[in-house]
């Protein structure tokens, strides 16, 4: 299977990589650790789908790391729990439709994706098998489970494709679509903030008091946990690693194959664009190709004039750089002239299938094997990160089993293996701990245990690990009104203020309407100021109040309109509309292509959308989807404490 990521194919990996990054989502939610099939009895089954289960540990393993990527506050995990299995289903069910259509995905598909999705975690983006395997390792995962569930996305990806091809966008929505993000306004303001009233919002102990008796139900301790927490630390498990020059030599033999070189250029070029233009265009893009190269021989500078000119809007931003490139990597009329030209030396005009080239090669190297000393320090980071992840892992391994034994123990066997220990003592929901700060995952793992269990090894961050034995819980309750009287006073307070900062903006409304629609006026009258903005697009912000989608409905309005009260930023505005300039449609051209792209997007996701309603649906009706509704109700109650 590994050998294929030797195979180089560039347009295949620029694809994949385009495709995988409509499915980001889904990589998030099921490329990541712990997925796998475990067996499981019937009551540890969150759903099935196709006759394949999806189990409890398996969204418990899957739940912990994507919260180690995503801080979700702990009063929203009853929400997003359920929402995070719909959407295993979703994604399960679709790879399952592929499939029985007949969509497959060959080893050589496979390959090339997962070298696209992890060619930025590896140094020069060369995957050997070994840091392969190590990659996967560190995911709790093994290359099977890993290498299966890729393939399941990628059938997901074809199903996707399929279903959302033909997204089509009239020339009036473009043109609405430009005018609404162009079009500008200009608005006067007067905005009253809360926080300027809050010392004279007085509240009386008894007034906090009748509320907290009212409303003793809101007013309730989380559950807290204490429990030891033992870290292995990468940088602190490095420092007792030594790694010889003999052993870095051996490594290099063994794996001399990684650090050959092919043949290389570094290269520039210029590219005017035929493709996707009419072709009586052809000739007068050739034309105005012809006069660059005739400016660069002439003493013009490469680099700006493939700024100004180049349609590769990649390099052009970089003055036409393209880097080192290797046979393969181009198409064969661009690779052909690039090989053949000699250092700083610049080409003709080179038709491609893309348009008309000018290229210029930079610097030349020939194929070559890097030598050790210049490989040296890469290897030994390699050695010592292969080394250091081995040390932790079989660390952590060995102090859970002696915690098993003994959990009394943790400060003694912390100690026995080098690692940090840490004493937490009644920790709540989204409370720091010591040493770590807050963390989903340690967060999910505590709240999953009960008293006296060992939780599993858990990646604390990308160069620590940990385990931790929970002691004792202090379990949820009524809180009393001396621990929260200043929670009350405050939020009584704050409740107070914005009542006063409502009734003087109803006041300034009032007089407005007095004065004729003068807002100074009315301002004036309240003791307030009133503010101008400057031209602002429905994407722009205004200073002190935000986005400027909040006043969205006055770019629709007649000039003079009124708008508000309204609340923005915390503070209640009123506004009125004092000026409108429309969009110059000249630029509509020079952006049309990207608009229309954008609204495709968003019409391919309401489609998607469309499309995995009715495919969930029909997959229920026909008895291929079965949720177990109890068992999602004790992952949420049980993982999250709610």
């Amino acid at each position: 299977m590994f050998d294929l990521f030797r195979r180089r194919d560039k347009a295949m990996r620029y694809l994949l990589t385009g495709l995988l990054g409509l499915i980001a989502v889904s990589m998030v939610i099921t490329l990541i650790p712990g997925y796998g099939t475990p067996s499981a009895s019937s009551e540890n089954i969150i759903a099935q789908v196709g006759g394949e289960p999806i189990t409890l540990l398996e969204v418990q393993n899957q739940l912990q790391a994507v919260l180690r990527r995503q801080q979700i506050p702990q009063q929203m995990m009853q929400f997003y729990v359920p929402q995070f299995v719909d959407q295993m289903i979703t994604e399960r069910a679709i790879a399952y439709q592929a499939k029985r259509m007949g969509f497959e995905v060959t080893d050589e598909e496979l390959a090339q994706a997962i070298r696209s999705a992890l060619n930025s975690a590896f140094p020069g983006g060369k995957i050997d098998p070994e840091g392969y395997r190590m990659w996967v390792a560190q995911q709790n995962m093994t290359v099977p489970q890993f290498e299966d569930n890729f393939r399941k996305n990628l059938l997901l990806l074809k199903l996707q494709n399929i279903a959302l091809e033909g997204s089509l966008v009239p020339p009036q929505e473009i043109k609405d679509e430009f005018h609404r993000r162009n079009d500008k306004i200009k608005v006067e303001y007067v905005a009253f903030s809360p926080v300027k009233f809050r010392d004279s919002a007085i509240v009386t102990r008894e007034e906090a008091l009748d509320y907290y008796n009212k409303n003793r139900a809101q007013f309730r301790t989380p559950e807290r946990r204490s429990f030891h927490l033992l870290i292995a630390d990468e940088n602190k498990t490095g420092q007792s690693i030594d790694v010889t020059d003999g052993l870095l030599r051996r490594t290099y033999q063994d794996n001399i194959e990684r650090y050959r070189l092919p043949e290389r250029v570094k290269a520039r070029h210029i590219l005017i664009k035929t493709m996707e233009k009419p072709a009586n265009e052809a000739g007068a893009l050739e034309a105005k190709t012809n006069d660059l190269l005739k400016q660069i021989r002439g003493g013009a500078d490469f680099a700006e004039l493939a700024k100004k000119h180049s349609d590769d809007t990649g390099s052009a931003v970089k003055g036409g750089d393209l880097d080192w490139v290797v046979r393969g990597q181009t198409v064969p009329e661009f690779e052909k002239t690039l090989f053949s030209l000699k250092p700083k030396e610049v080409s003709g005009v080179v038709k491609t299938q893309y348009g008309y080239h000018i290229i210029q090669a930079l610097e030349k190297e020939n194929a070559r094997v890097r030598p050790f000393e210049e490989v040296k320090e890469e290897l030994v980071a390699e050695t010592k990160r292969r080394a250091v992840f081995e040390r932790m892992q079989d660390s952590m391994d060995k102090a859970r089993a002696d915690l098993l034994k003994n959990a009394n123990n943790a400060p003694q066997i912390a100690n026995q293996y080098g690692l940090i220990y840490v004493r937490a003592e009644k920790i709540g929901p989204g409370d720091p701990v010591p040493e770590v700060g807050t963390n989903a995952e340690l967060q999910a793992s505590i709240q999953s245990a009960r008293a006296g269990e060992i939780t599993p090894i858990m990646q604390l961050a990308p160069n620590r690990l940990g385990v931790a034995v929970v002691t004792s819980i202090e379990a949820p309750r009524q809180a009393e009104f001396a621990e929260m009287e200043a929670q009350v006073m405050s939020g009584l307070r704050m409740e107070k203020a914005n009542a006063i900062a409502r009734e003087k903006t109803d006041e300034a409304t009032r007089k407005f309407k007095a004065a004729g629609s003068d807002l100074k006026a009315a301002a004036a009258a309240v003791g307030a100021e009133v503010k101008t903005t400057d031209y602002i697009t429905a994407e722009g912000n205004i200073e002190g109040l935000g986005a400027a989608s909040s006043f969205a409905d006055l770019f629709s309005r007649p000039v003079g309109s009124v708008y508000g009260p309204i609340t923005a930023q915390d503070n209640v505005v009123l506004a009125k509309l004092v000026d409108k300039q429309a969009a110059d449609e000249s630029a509509l051209s020079a952006n049309r292509e990207k608009i229309l792209l954008e609204l495709k997007r968003r019409r391919a996701q309401e489609r998607k959308e469309l499309f995995e309603e009715g495919l969930i649906a029909q997959l229920t009706k026909q008895g291929k989807i079965t949720k177990y509704p109890e068992v999602i109700k004790r992952l949420t109650s049980s993982s999250f404490g709610g």
